[in-house]
């Protein structure tokens, strides 16, 4: 992921919370601060283990700690959900697959109502 700005709001919570570099990461299980600070400048992701632990630690949804990575997903996911959405639909109601292509339908459509 490139450097951007809104990329994550990790520096603003630990500021925050009053923890420094170190601190987090060692909650974390880090041995040093330096993958900690390349997740605040959004120069890597963190694994999920570590996401979930920002979370907790936090109390925030990683996807609002984490707000261009969690952008760039949906940029990516959502044209995919339309493309299967199309696809599903173009299939026919009656066979062996046609309750689940029904149930998988009816799920698409509740979540591109989001998009």
């Amino acid at each position: 992921m490139e450097h951007d700005p809104l990329g994550s709001y990790l520096r603003t919570h630990r500021r925050l919370s009053g923890l420094t570099l170190k601190e987090l990461a060692h909650l974390l299980g880090y041995k040093n601060e330096m993958q900690v600070l390349r997740h605040e400048q959004s120069h890597t992701l963190p694994p999920l283990l570590v996401a979930l632990g920002y979370e907790t630690i936090f109390r925030t949804p990683v996807a609002e700690l984490f707000p261009g990575a969690h952008r760039t997903i949906e940029q990516t996911i959502y044209p995919r959900l339309a493309k299967m959405e199309d696809e599903l639909q173009g299939l026919s109601a009656r066979g062996r697959g046609a309750a689940a292509t029904a149930r998988k339908l009816e799920w698409l459509s509740g979540r591109m109502d989001f998009v």
